[in-house]
């Protein structure tokens, strides 16, 4: 049973993980708590809801809903940088995160009046899929589809970071604003590049998130954007490695509790590590102390 639990645990962290990689990335470049990042997975969810419903779930069909989700995402998080952030960079750090808070209840409330989404839950149409019996251990092959594409969108947004010309501009302007601009490099650019490379990974996972538990509704983002930013600080709040890491703790001592203790307390457990982590080491796990000049 335990490996069993600890199989789902990876499932579900490699979600959180995806969600958590945007609000430390974001929060990397402008120091800002995206909350309106868990309704960006919302988006996503709607968008592959409507391209399978019109498709189908045929191959064809899931690849279309993630690329028609990731590209509208996309638009999303660059107009919300655009229309609601940018104006505020200058401004004190409240005012940003009451903005986030602001777009955040736009999004779920704008969906709920919304004639063709409404404030009812739907089904979403998902492939029929058989699970595999490994030695008396049952993996779906949704879970394993969720992991290997999780996985390789996370090895694809390090080689970017790490290799590519804009991912060495995201790094610099993440290390110093105001040097990179007299660098030469374009740092509103390189953000708004940021927010719609936070929300295709958020457009990934909210996909994800529907084809494991098959239900879509305007407020579905709320619950897994909370836990995605437990796990972003709980591996460190900026760091991409520590946004994984976190990720996939944090599925697995959900998954744990919900076997083993009971699935009432699975979100008492998650936000329980959000209060220990702040007490005993606010950074995170792979986050690093910052010095401020005064």
């Amino acid at each position: 049973m335990f490996i069993q639990q600890l199989i789902n645990g990876v499932s579900l962290g490699s979600i959180y993980a995806l969600i958590a990689l945007g609000y430390t990335m974001v929060y990397g470049i402008v120091l800002l708590i995206n909350f309106a990042h868990g309704d960006i997975l919302m988006v996503g969810a709607y968008a592959a809801f409507f391209v399978l419903g019109a498709i189908g779930t045929g191959p064809l069909g899931m690849a279309a809903a993630f690329i028609v989700s990731m590209i509208v995402c996309a638009g999303f998080g660059i107009s919300i940088e655009r229309l609601a952030y940018r104006p505020l960079r200058s401004a004190p750090r409240l005012n940003s995160l009451i903005t986030a808070i602001a777009v955040s209840l736009i999004l779920e409330n704008g969906a709920r009046v919304l004639p063709f989404i409404g404030p009812n839950p739907r089904q979403f149409p998902r492939p029929e899929m058989s699970a595999l019996e490994f030695s008396g251990l049952f993996v779906s092959k949704i879970q394993i589809i969720v992991i290997i594409f999780s996985a390789f969108l996370m090895l694809a947004l390090n080689y970017i970071i790490t290799y590519t010309k804009r991912g060495k501009a995201m790094r610099a302007v993440s290390f110093d604003m105001q040097a990179a601009s007299l660098m030469g490099i374009p740092v509103n650019g390189i953000i708004a590049f940021t927010f719609a490379l936070g929300s295709v990974l958020a457009a990934a996972g909210g996909v994800l998130y529907s084809l494991a538990y098959p239900q879509v509704n305007p407020l579905m983002g709320m619950m897994p954007g909370l836990k995605a930013f437990v796990a972003a600080v709980l591996g460190g709040i900026g760091s991409v490695p520590g946004a994984m890491l976190g990720g996939f703790i944090l599925g697995i001592a959900e998954t744990l509790t919900k076997g083993y203790i009971s699935s009432q307390y699975s979100d008492a457990i998650s936000f329980s590590i959000l209060i220990i982590v702040l007490i005993i080491k606010p950074t995170g796990i792979l986050g690093r102390s910052m010095r401020v000049k005064v």
